[in-house]
């Protein structure tokens, strides 16, 4: 039997632990099945008497992302546990010696959150440009004088872009009638 240098065995939890960190790559593989299911299961309950025209209709590029998310999650786990590991992450831009930077992920997904709950009744050109401003201030920019006017444009440029060039319907709340 193997001791530490405290000369006691390994106790179980933190050889499941070891396991565990070990194996963290069947993390991704729980995610993508996941995700495949619920793709599969939206597009083969999805309503398309209407919209079908020939052998290719609106179910065939969701089964198709559905099945091939399982089937990658299914290769990612067997080479996992066949001992498999991704590669370290070698960017030049990333001191893999500190931490997360968890301020700025927090701030991202309420910027995130709070744009998607305003863009019903706000529309996307104001929640776009919040969205956009704010990223870019959680992002670390400052230019307070400079960053809302470039996010009012990206947003109108892109409500006009999907709205009118692509013909995505976006919401255009109180700015429908002058857009």
């Amino acid at each position: 039997m193997t001791t530490h240098t405290t000369g006691t065995p390994p106790a179980p939890a933190d050889e499941r632990r070891s396991w565990l960190r070990d194996h963290s790559e069947l993390g991704v593989c729980v995610l993508l099945l996941a995700l495949g299911v619920l793709v599969l299961t939206d597009a083969l309950t999805m309503d398309v008497d209407i919209a079908q025209r020939g052998p290719v209709g609106p179910r065939t590029v969701p089964v198709v992302v559905g099945a091939g998310l399982l089937l990658i999650a299914a290769l990612l786990a067997v080479d996992v546990l066949r001992g498999g590991r991704g590669q370290a992450e070698t960017g030049e831009d990333i001191d893999l010696s500190e931490p997360a930077d968890w301020r700025t992920v927090l701030l991202l997904a309420g910027v995130f959150l709070g744009a998607a709950v305003l863009i019903e009744p706000l529309g996307f050109p104001v929640a776009g440009a919040l969205l956009f401003w704010g990223a870019a201030f959680a992002l670390g920019s400052r230019r307070f004088d400079r960053d809302p006017l470039i996010a009012a444009v990206l947003s109108l440029v892109t409500y006009a872009v999907f709205n009118n060039l692509l013909g995505v319907p976006l919401p255009g709340g109180p700015l429908m009638g002058v857009l």
